[in-house]
Protein backbone atom coordinates (compact mmCIF):
# COMPACT_ATOMS: atom_id res chain seq x y z
CA UNK A 1 0.00 0.00 0.00
CA UNK A 2 2.94 2.65 0.77
CA UNK A 3 4.31 1.88 -2.56
CA UNK A 4 0.95 2.34 -4.37
CA UNK A 5 1.02 6.10 -2.74
CA UNK A 6 4.80 6.81 -3.59
CA UNK A 7 3.74 6.06 -6.80
CA UNK A 8 0.53 7.92 -7.21
CA UNK A 9 2.47 10.88 -6.05
CA UNK A 10 5.00 10.53 -8.88
CA UNK A 11 2.73 9.93 -11.61
CA UNK A 12 0.82 13.42 -10.37
CA UNK A 13 3.89 15.46 -9.92
CA UNK A 14 5.17 14.04 -13.43
CA UNK A 15 1.66 15.78 -15.15
CA UNK A 16 3.47 19.26 -14.73
CA UNK A 17 6.60 18.82 -14.62
CA UNK A 18 8.58 19.33 -17.28
CA UNK A 19 11.76 16.92 -18.22
CA UNK A 20 14.54 19.08 -17.19
CA UNK A 21 13.07 20.03 -14.06
CA UNK A 22 15.23 19.54 -11.22
CA UNK A 23 12.73 19.06 -7.94
CA UNK A 24 14.04 19.29 -4.22
CA UNK A 25 12.16 19.15 -0.71
CA UNK A 26 12.95 22.73 0.84
CA UNK A 27 10.34 21.72 3.36
CA UNK A 28 8.64 19.11 4.37
CA UNK A 29 6.37 17.85 7.99
CA UNK A 30 5.56 14.29 7.77
CA UNK A 31 2.20 13.49 8.80
CA UNK A 32 0.63 11.08 11.41
CA UNK A 33 -2.47 9.74 12.83
CA UNK A 34 -4.76 11.81 14.55
CA UNK A 35 -4.40 11.61 18.34
CA UNK A 36 -7.61 11.02 20.19
CA UNK A 37 -6.95 13.08 23.29
CA UNK A 38 -7.45 16.20 24.39
CA UNK A 39 -5.77 20.15 24.75
CA UNK A 40 -2.06 20.35 22.62
CA UNK A 41 -2.56 16.72 21.04
CA UNK A 42 -6.02 16.86 20.06
CA UNK A 43 -6.95 16.43 16.20
CA UNK A 44 -8.04 19.25 14.16
CA UNK A 45 -11.22 19.27 12.20
CA UNK A 46 -12.66 21.61 10.09
CA UNK A 47 -16.10 22.33 8.03
CA UNK A 48 -16.57 24.90 5.89
CA UNK A 49 -13.73 27.38 7.25
CA UNK A 50 -10.14 28.80 6.02
CA UNK A 51 -6.93 27.48 7.42
CA UNK A 52 -3.66 29.07 6.94
CA UNK A 53 -0.39 28.38 7.74
CA UNK A 54 3.39 29.50 8.12
CA UNK A 55 6.66 27.95 7.34
CA UNK A 56 9.93 28.57 5.56
CA UNK A 57 11.78 27.24 2.43
CA UNK A 58 15.19 25.60 3.41
CA UNK A 59 16.31 26.30 -0.31
CA UNK A 60 15.92 28.71 -2.99
CA UNK A 61 14.36 27.61 -6.50
CA UNK A 62 12.20 29.25 -9.69
CA UNK A 63 8.97 27.46 -9.23
CA UNK A 64 7.15 25.37 -6.48
CA UNK A 65 4.61 22.86 -6.17
CA UNK A 66 2.98 21.85 -3.15
CA UNK A 67 2.10 18.30 -1.74
CA UNK A 68 -0.91 17.48 0.58
CA UNK A 69 -2.01 14.33 2.20
CA UNK A 70 -5.72 12.57 3.34
CA UNK A 71 -2.84 9.81 4.58
CA UNK A 72 -5.18 8.85 7.76
CA UNK A 73 -8.48 11.02 6.56
CA UNK A 74 -11.32 8.92 7.23
CA UNK A 75 -13.20 9.80 3.72
CA UNK A 76 -12.19 11.51 0.74
CA UNK A 77 -10.97 15.27 1.45
CA UNK A 78 -12.15 18.64 -0.65
CA UNK A 79 -9.90 21.67 -1.17
CA UNK A 80 -12.26 24.53 -2.23
CA UNK A 81 -9.82 26.74 -2.94
CA UNK A 82 -6.27 26.97 -2.01
CA UNK A 83 -3.26 30.31 -2.50
CA UNK A 84 0.51 30.74 -2.09
CA UNK A 85 2.21 33.85 -1.32
CA UNK A 86 5.36 34.73 0.08
CA UNK A 87 5.54 36.90 3.03
CA UNK A 88 8.41 38.94 4.65
CA UNK A 89 10.21 38.52 8.08
CA UNK A 90 6.77 40.66 9.97
CA UNK A 91 4.48 38.15 7.82
CA UNK A 92 3.11 40.65 5.24
CA UNK A 93 2.25 39.40 1.87
CA UNK A 94 5.27 40.51 -0.76
CA UNK A 95 3.47 42.71 -3.72
CA UNK A 96 2.88 40.52 -6.93
CA UNK A 97 4.08 37.06 -5.51
CA UNK A 98 0.42 35.57 -4.50
CA UNK A 99 -0.66 32.65 -6.95
CA UNK A 100 -3.81 30.54 -6.52
CA UNK A 101 -3.17 26.33 -6.81
CA UNK A 102 -4.41 24.66 -9.06
CA UNK A 103 -4.63 20.79 -9.26
CA UNK A 104 -4.72 19.65 -12.94
CA UNK A 105 -6.36 22.80 -13.84
CA UNK A 106 -8.74 22.95 -11.55
CA UNK A 107 -9.04 25.48 -8.80
CA UNK A 108 -10.34 22.80 -6.48
CA UNK A 109 -9.69 19.35 -5.83
CA UNK A 110 -10.72 16.07 -3.77
CA UNK A 111 -7.66 14.19 -2.49
CA UNK A 112 -8.73 10.72 -1.72
CA UNK A 113 -8.81 8.71 1.16
CA UNK A 114 -4.98 7.37 1.84
CA UNK A 115 -3.62 9.57 -0.51
CA UNK A 116 -1.01 12.22 -1.23
CA UNK A 117 -1.84 15.50 -3.45
CA UNK A 118 0.35 17.11 -5.64
CA UNK A 119 -0.56 20.72 -7.06
CA UNK A 120 0.32 21.80 -10.48
CA UNK A 121 3.82 23.91 -10.77
CA UNK A 122 3.27 27.55 -10.03
CA UNK A 123 6.25 30.10 -10.99
CA UNK A 124 6.90 31.98 -7.64
CA UNK A 125 10.62 32.72 -7.44
CA UNK A 126 11.84 31.37 -4.32
CA UNK A 127 15.08 32.72 -2.65
CA UNK A 128 16.28 30.32 0.30
CA UNK A 129 15.47 30.84 3.35
CA UNK A 130 12.35 32.75 2.36
CA UNK A 131 8.42 32.42 4.02
CA UNK A 132 5.53 31.52 2.68
CA UNK A 133 2.06 31.63 3.73
CA UNK A 134 -0.62 28.64 2.20
CA UNK A 135 -4.33 29.65 2.49
CA UNK A 136 -6.35 26.86 2.42
CA UNK A 137 -10.23 26.43 2.34
CA UNK A 138 -12.36 23.39 3.53
CA UNK A 139 -15.20 23.79 2.31
CA UNK A 140 -16.94 20.13 3.93
CA UNK A 141 -15.94 17.98 6.84
CA UNK A 142 -11.98 17.12 7.04
CA UNK A 143 -13.04 14.68 10.10
CA UNK A 144 -9.83 14.33 12.17
CA UNK A 145 -6.67 15.40 10.48
CA UNK A 146 -3.91 14.20 8.22
CA UNK A 147 -1.48 16.51 10.68
CA UNK A 148 1.79 17.34 11.82
CA UNK A 149 1.32 18.41 15.54
CA UNK A 150 4.59 19.22 16.32
CA UNK A 151 4.57 22.70 13.85
CA UNK A 152 6.23 25.35 15.45
CA UNK A 153 4.74 27.80 13.67
CA UNK A 154 0.75 29.53 13.50
CA UNK A 155 -1.68 28.16 11.48
CA UNK A 156 -5.17 30.16 11.85
CA UNK A 157 -8.44 28.88 11.30
CA UNK A 158 -10.96 31.44 9.65
CA UNK A 159 -14.58 31.95 10.71
CA UNK A 160 -17.14 30.11 8.44
CA UNK A 161 -16.65 30.84 4.96
CA UNK A 162 -13.38 31.00 2.32
CA UNK A 163 -10.97 33.69 3.39
CA UNK A 164 -8.32 32.33 0.96
CA UNK A 165 -6.95 35.56 -0.36
CA UNK A 166 -8.66 38.03 2.66
CA UNK A 167 -7.86 39.29 5.73
CA UNK A 168 -9.72 37.55 8.72
CA UNK A 169 -9.49 37.73 12.61
CA UNK A 170 -8.85 34.41 13.44
CA UNK A 171 -11.45 32.19 15.44
CA UNK A 172 -8.62 29.29 16.90
CA UNK A 173 -5.15 29.24 16.44
CA UNK A 174 -2.54 26.33 16.56
CA UNK A 175 1.01 25.04 15.89
CA UNK A 176 -0.77 21.87 13.67
CA UNK A 177 0.49 21.07 9.86
CA UNK A 178 -2.39 20.40 8.25
CA UNK A 179 -2.84 18.50 5.29
CA UNK A 180 0.40 19.88 3.52
CA UNK A 181 3.15 17.96 3.59
CA UNK A 182 5.78 18.97 1.00
CA UNK A 183 7.23 22.09 -0.41
CA UNK A 184 8.80 21.34 -3.44
CA UNK A 185 11.07 24.11 -5.57
CA UNK A 186 12.55 23.22 -8.71
CA UNK A 187 16.06 24.41 -8.50
CA UNK A 188 19.31 24.28 -11.38
CA UNK A 189 21.45 25.21 -8.14
CA UNK A 190 20.31 22.70 -5.52
CA UNK A 191 22.52 19.99 -5.66
CA UNK A 192 19.48 17.79 -3.83
CA UNK A 193 17.79 17.07 -0.85
CA UNK A 194 19.38 16.01 2.74
CA UNK A 195 17.07 14.50 5.16
CA UNK A 196 16.32 14.64 8.68
CA UNK A 197 15.23 11.98 10.11
CA UNK A 198 14.27 11.45 13.52
CA UNK A 199 12.14 11.91 16.84
CA UNK A 200 10.67 15.09 18.51
CA UNK A 201 14.14 16.52 19.38
CA UNK A 202 14.53 16.59 15.37
CA UNK A 203 11.16 17.84 15.26
CA UNK A 204 12.24 20.94 17.60
CA UNK A 205 10.58 20.59 20.86
CA UNK A 206 12.13 23.04 23.66
CA UNK A 207 12.81 25.49 20.80
CA UNK A 208 10.68 28.78 20.11
CA UNK A 209 8.04 28.28 18.39
CA UNK A 210 7.85 30.88 14.99
CA UNK A 211 11.69 31.35 15.16
CA UNK A 212 13.04 28.08 13.18
CA UNK A 213 15.95 26.82 15.54
CA UNK A 214 15.72 23.40 14.93
CA UNK A 215 18.57 22.30 14.45
CA UNK A 216 17.84 21.29 10.75
CA UNK A 217 16.87 24.95 10.19
CA UNK A 218 20.72 25.83 11.93
CA UNK A 219 21.99 23.50 8.99
CA UNK A 220 19.72 25.27 6.58
CA UNK A 221 21.33 28.29 7.50
CA UNK A 222 24.84 27.55 7.38
CA UNK A 223 24.59 25.89 3.71
CA UNK A 224 23.06 29.00 2.76
CA UNK A 225 25.62 30.99 4.27
CA UNK A 226 28.48 28.82 2.61
CA UNK A 227 26.59 29.19 -0.58
CA UNK A 228 25.61 25.63 -1.13
CA UNK A 229 21.61 25.68 -1.94
CA UNK A 230 21.13 22.53 -0.56
CA UNK A 231 17.12 21.51 0.69
CA UNK A 232 17.01 20.50 4.35
CA UNK A 233 13.57 18.23 4.84
CA UNK A 234 13.00 17.83 8.31
CA UNK A 235 11.09 14.63 8.64
CA UNK A 236 10.90 14.36 12.44
CA UNK A 237 8.11 13.18 14.27
CA UNK A 238 7.57 13.94 18.21
CA UNK A 239 7.66 10.88 19.40
CA UNK A 240 8.64 8.40 17.09
CA UNK A 241 10.41 5.37 17.03
CA UNK A 242 12.67 3.38 15.08
CA UNK A 243 11.02 -0.02 16.07
CA UNK A 244 7.59 0.84 17.05
CA UNK A 245 4.38 3.19 16.47
CA UNK A 246 3.17 5.44 18.57
CA UNK A 247 3.03 9.35 17.68
CA UNK A 248 3.73 8.45 14.28
CA UNK A 249 4.20 4.76 12.64
CA UNK A 250 7.57 3.25 13.07
CA UNK A 251 10.44 4.58 11.58
CA UNK A 252 10.73 1.30 9.47
CA UNK A 253 7.26 1.77 8.63
CA UNK A 254 6.65 5.29 7.47
CA UNK A 255 10.51 5.27 5.69
CA UNK A 256 9.33 4.77 2.07
CA UNK A 257 6.49 7.65 1.91
CA UNK A 258 8.12 10.30 4.92
CA UNK A 259 11.98 9.79 3.27
CA UNK A 260 12.04 7.86 -0.26
CA UNK A 261 8.90 9.38 -1.69
CA UNK A 262 10.77 13.24 -1.53
CA UNK A 263 12.85 14.33 -4.51
CA UNK A 264 16.43 14.53 -5.12
CA UNK A 265 17.38 12.80 -1.94
CA UNK A 266 20.99 12.54 -1.59
CA UNK A 267 21.52 12.46 2.23
CA UNK A 268 19.36 11.13 4.91
CA UNK A 269 20.88 12.28 8.62
CA UNK A 270 19.60 9.37 11.09
CA UNK A 271 19.20 10.79 15.25
CA UNK A 272 16.75 8.39 16.36
CA UNK A 273 16.26 5.78 18.89
CA UNK A 274 16.08 7.46 22.64
CA UNK A 275 12.43 6.95 22.75
CA UNK A 276 12.82 3.20 22.03
CA UNK A 277 14.79 2.07 24.74
CA UNK A 278 13.87 5.06 26.90
CA UNK A 279 10.15 3.67 26.90
CA UNK A 280 11.62 0.03 26.86
CA UNK A 281 13.42 0.07 29.82
CA UNK A 282 12.09 3.16 31.76
CA UNK A 283 8.66 3.81 33.48
CA UNK A 284 5.79 5.89 31.17
CA UNK A 285 5.64 9.50 32.94
CA UNK A 286 2.54 10.65 34.07
CA UNK A 287 2.81 13.91 31.31
CA UNK A 288 2.93 11.05 28.64
CA UNK A 289 -0.27 10.77 26.12
CA UNK A 290 -1.76 7.50 25.64
CA UNK A 291 -1.29 7.37 22.02
CA UNK A 292 -3.21 4.55 19.56
CA UNK A 293 -1.50 1.75 18.28
CA UNK A 294 1.19 2.78 21.52
CA UNK A 295 2.67 -0.83 22.06
CA UNK A 296 6.55 -1.78 23.78
CA UNK A 297 7.72 -4.76 22.42
CA UNK A 298 10.64 -6.07 24.38
CA UNK A 299 13.45 -4.95 22.05
CA UNK A 300 17.11 -5.48 22.51
CA UNK A 301 20.02 -3.93 21.49
CA UNK A 302 20.21 -6.50 18.39
CA UNK A 303 16.85 -5.79 16.99
CA UNK A 304 17.73 -1.98 17.31
CA UNK A 305 21.24 -2.19 15.12
CA UNK A 306 19.12 -4.48 12.67
CA UNK A 307 16.49 -1.67 12.19
CA UNK A 308 19.38 0.37 11.45
CA UNK A 309 20.55 -1.67 8.73
CA UNK A 310 17.47 -2.08 7.45
CA UNK A 311 17.10 1.67 6.58
CA UNK A 312 20.70 1.74 5.43
CA UNK A 313 19.94 -1.02 2.95
CA UNK A 314 16.87 0.29 2.13
CA UNK A 315 18.46 3.91 1.28
CA UNK A 316 21.35 2.61 -0.41
CA UNK A 317 19.26 0.71 -2.86
CA UNK A 318 18.31 4.46 -3.80
CA UNK A 319 21.63 5.50 -4.09
CA UNK A 320 21.05 7.38 -0.50
CA UNK A 321 24.15 8.01 1.87
CA UNK A 322 23.18 8.06 5.49
CA UNK A 323 25.08 9.93 7.70
CA UNK A 324 24.38 8.90 11.33
CA UNK A 325 24.69 10.31 15.24
CA UNK A 326 24.90 8.13 18.30
CA UNK A 327 21.81 8.55 20.67
CA UNK A 328 21.98 11.46 22.90
CA UNK A 329 22.30 11.47 26.71
CA UNK A 330 19.13 11.65 28.47
CA UNK A 331 19.84 10.50 32.07
CA UNK A 332 17.50 12.89 34.10
CA UNK A 333 14.86 12.42 31.53
CA UNK A 334 11.38 10.68 32.90
CA UNK A 335 12.01 7.43 31.67
CA UNK A 336 16.01 7.34 32.06
CA UNK A 337 17.10 3.61 33.68
CA UNK A 338 20.66 2.74 34.24
CA UNK A 339 19.55 -0.48 31.89
CA UNK A 340 18.48 2.00 28.98
CA UNK A 341 22.21 3.53 29.45
CA UNK A 342 23.56 0.56 29.28
CA UNK A 343 21.57 -0.25 26.10
CA UNK A 344 22.43 3.19 24.50
CA UNK A 345 25.83 2.62 25.25
CA UNK A 346 26.11 -0.61 23.35
CA UNK A 347 24.13 0.71 20.57
CA UNK A 348 26.02 3.90 20.34
CA UNK A 349 29.31 1.96 20.58
CA UNK A 350 27.91 -0.26 17.18
CA UNK A 351 26.49 2.92 15.61
CA UNK A 352 30.44 4.39 15.77
CA UNK A 353 32.49 1.29 15.37
CA UNK A 354 30.58 -0.88 12.54
CA UNK A 355 31.35 0.64 9.58
CA UNK A 356 27.86 0.43 8.37
CA UNK A 357 26.60 4.14 8.03
CA UNK A 358 28.59 6.59 5.13
CA UNK A 359 29.18 9.26 8.03
CA UNK A 360 28.75 10.46 11.42
CA UNK A 361 27.67 12.88 13.36
CA UNK A 362 27.98 13.68 16.96
CA UNK A 363 25.06 15.39 18.60
CA UNK A 364 25.33 13.22 21.14
CA UNK A 365 28.99 15.28 22.60
CA UNK A 366 27.30 18.42 21.41
CA UNK A 367 24.44 17.72 23.95
CA UNK A 368 26.41 16.14 26.55
CA UNK A 369 27.32 17.85 29.78
CA UNK A 370 31.21 17.37 29.86
CA UNK A 371 31.13 16.59 33.68
CA UNK A 372 28.76 14.26 33.01
CA UNK A 373 28.05 12.60 29.55
CA UNK A 374 25.27 10.76 30.12
CA UNK A 375 22.86 13.74 30.57
CA UNK A 376 22.84 17.02 28.73
CA UNK A 377 24.33 20.09 29.27
CA UNK A 378 22.87 22.90 31.59
CA UNK A 379 21.08 25.54 29.20
CA UNK A 380 20.97 22.94 26.57
CA UNK A 381 17.85 21.24 27.13
CA UNK A 382 14.37 22.83 27.87
CA UNK A 383 14.03 21.72 31.71
CA UNK A 384 13.43 17.98 30.97
CA UNK A 385 16.78 16.61 29.90
CA UNK A 386 15.73 15.34 27.04
CA UNK A 387 14.57 18.18 24.48
CA UNK A 388 17.06 20.85 22.95
CA UNK A 389 16.83 24.23 23.66
CA UNK A 390 17.49 27.09 20.83
CA UNK A 391 21.04 26.95 22.60
CA UNK A 392 21.45 23.23 22.32
CA UNK A 393 19.71 23.00 19.25
CA UNK A 394 22.24 25.56 17.55
CA UNK A 395 25.06 23.72 19.10
CA UNK A 396 23.66 20.20 17.05
CA UNK A 397 23.50 22.04 14.67
CA UNK A 398 26.56 23.61 14.59
CA UNK A 399 28.28 20.24 15.06
CA UNK A 400 27.77 19.03 11.89
CA UNK A 401 30.80 18.50 8.91
CA UNK A 402 29.53 20.54 5.95
CA UNK A 403 31.62 18.70 4.09
CA UNK A 404 30.13 15.54 4.29
CA UNK A 405 27.61 16.86 1.66
CA UNK A 406 29.03 16.04 -1.18
CA UNK A 407 27.43 18.08 -4.53
CA UNK A 408 29.29 15.54 -7.44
Amino acid sequence: MVRFFMAAAAAIAALATPAQARWVAAWTAAPHAPIASEGQFAAGSWNNATITQVLRVSAGGDRLRLRFSNRYGPGPLEIGQARVVRIDDKGAEIAGSAHMLQFGGRGSAVIPRGSPFVSDTVNLPLPALSRIRVDIYLPRSTGPCTCHLTGLDELAVSPPGNFVGKSFQPVARAQYRAFLTTVEVDSATSPGTIVAFGDSITDGVGSTAGANRRWPDVLANRLHAAGQNWAVANAGISGNRVLSPGMGEAALARFDEDVLSLPNVRYIILFEGVNDIGNRYGARGPSQPQLPGLDQPQIDVEQMIAGYKQIIARAHEKGIKVIASPIGPYKGAGYWTEAGEAARQAINHWILNSGAFDGIVRFDTAFADPVDPRAMRNGYHMGDFLHGSDAGLKAVGDSIDLTLFKTQ
